[in-house]
């Protein structure tokens, strides 16, 4: 495998894994919003929150709703787009 190629699968795994961590932490505050939540889910808020937070102080609450994940999930395949493309 070419770097190259190299690229484009990491940067295809780390968007998969940060994709995944933020719809993780969304079905976890549904089932336990608050409360002792364990080490599994303070390890995803610390992967996550930089991110949600960035996207937080930009979008602004609709109602009771955050849409912070959504534009992250958005701007993750965007950049992953972007990347990608410049390495084809």
């Amino acid at each position: 495998m070419d770097i190259r190629g190299f690229i484009i699968q990491f940067v295809n795994i780390f968007a998969d894994l940060l994709i995944a961590a933020i719809f993780i932490r969304v079905i976890m505050s549904w089932i336990r919003p608050t409360g002792n939540r364990g080490k599994f889910f303070a390890f995803v808020f610390e992967i996550t929150e930089p991110l949600l937070s960035f996207f937080r102080k930009i979008v602004p609450r609709l109602g009771m709703f955050d849409i912070s994940p959504i534009m992250a999930f958005l701007v993750i395949d965007f950049v992953r787009a972007i990347i990608i493309s410049l390495f084809m």
